[in-house]
């Protein structure tokens, strides 16, 4: 029983020191990087943003489609944005907005 609990200390306490890195979402990436807001039509997110390096076609009952950029990559519901995400990637590896 002692050694039933010691190897059960050994194997939880390395979990209970563990240590949890929270990042907020407005210190990732790069700063200067403007996403395409929620509700702005395809038409309005290329004549701000250029045209996406892909452009995936719309999949899915409602149609969701994807376009990709270098630095993030924006989600269509039909033809409106839902949602923006910044790519995963090192800091470093972000281009940097040419405004």
């Amino acid at each position: 029983m002692k050694l039933f609990c010691f190897l059960t200390l050994l194997v939880i306490a390395p979990i209970t020191l563990a240590e949890e890195i929270a990042i907020p979402v407005g210190h990732q990436g790069i700063s200067g990087l403007d996403l395409p807001k929620k509700g702005l039509t395809m038409t309005q997110v290329e004549s701000a943003h250029g045209s996406a390096a892909v452009k995936h076609e719309a999949t899915g009952q409602p149609p969701i489609t994807r376009w990709e950029y270098d630095n993030y990559i924006v989600y269509f519901e039909g033809d409106r944005v839902i949602h923006s995400v910044l790519r995963h990637k090192p800091k470093a590896q972000y281009k940097t907005p040419s405004n």
